[in-house]
């Protein structure tokens, strides 16, 4: 058995496959280089990410698979899971090396493994669509930061560029220290170096940043929720069901 060491990105992970066509490798561990621990008595490969090595990979799984299968891949690869990553490599090569029809097998366990984190990514995804708190900077910026599970950043792009087309907005993922912003017309990746003042507690940012109303407007929202509350049809069990507690410290109205 060959490990192959990569560096933990799509493209680097698509690389691996070519690579293990290249050499006709037979059985391949796939190990991101950030969780690699040296043992001596097996034998390793350092892969170099490549885009065009993995874009060949990638034309070639198009070919196979339809846009929804490879939504669940790229999904399955958001998760940051280093099983996942080795279900992916083990699905990928599944799917070249078989009929067009392959992905349809659940008795597959990569196959079943993929299907499985792909929905889970998908619904931490709705789930940061439906919590998100924005609030209003000094400079006429929405900002939120968010800790989701898993990377589910890129997926968010779309629903809040349509949803809110005539605003500037900042979100920000603390886990993984990168944030996307809306300037009106495109969407750009950006990072942030916070300060010891710039505590990144959630729906906490430094009164000076934020505009003067934002304090208000959060009142009144908790106010709302409070006087629109029917304390004795409180369901805390169903409620925790649809809110799960982890998602309590995006809300204003959970906030005291």
């Amino acid at each position: 058995m060959e490990t192959f060491i990569f560096d933990g990105t799509l493209e680097g992970l698509l690389t691996s496959i070519f690579y293990c066509y290249q050499r006709k490798s037979g059985t391949v561990k796939l190990i991101n280089k950030d969780y690699h621990l040296p043992d001596v008595f097996q034998t390793n490969f350092l892969v170099v990410s490549d885009d065009e090595k993995g874009r060949r990979v990638w034309e070639g799984l198009k070919k196979k698979l339809d846009k929804e299968w490879l939504l669940r891949f790229y999904q399955s690869y958001l998760s940051e899971q280093p099983e996942t990553f080795q279900h992916l490599f083990n699905f990928a090569r599944y799917i070249i090396d078989n009929p067009a029809g392959a992905e349809h097998n659940f008795g597959n366990p990569h196959v079943l493994a993929i299907s499985q984190m792909a929905q889970k990514v998908h619904r931490e995804k709705h789930r940061m669509e439906a919590f998100i708190r924005f609030q209003k900077t000094a400079d006429e910026i929405f900002y939120a930061h968010i800790e989701p599970d898993f990377n589910v950043l890129p997926l968010l792009t779309e629903h809040f560029q349509n949803r809110y087309a005539d605003q500037k907005w900042i979100i920000y993922d603390l886990k993984r220290k990168y944030g996307l912003f809306y300037d009106l017309e495109k969407v750009e990746e950006v990072a942030f170096d916070f300060s010891a003042e710039m505590s990144p507690n959630l729906n906490a940012l430094p009164s000076r940043l934020l505009d003067p109303k934002e304090e208000l407007y959060s009142v009144l929202w908790k106010d709302y929720f409070r006087s629109t509350n029917i304390p004795t049809r409180k369901n805390m069990k169903l409620h925790i069901r649809h809110v799960p507690k982890r998602y309590w410290k995006y809300l204003s109205e959970k906030q005291q």
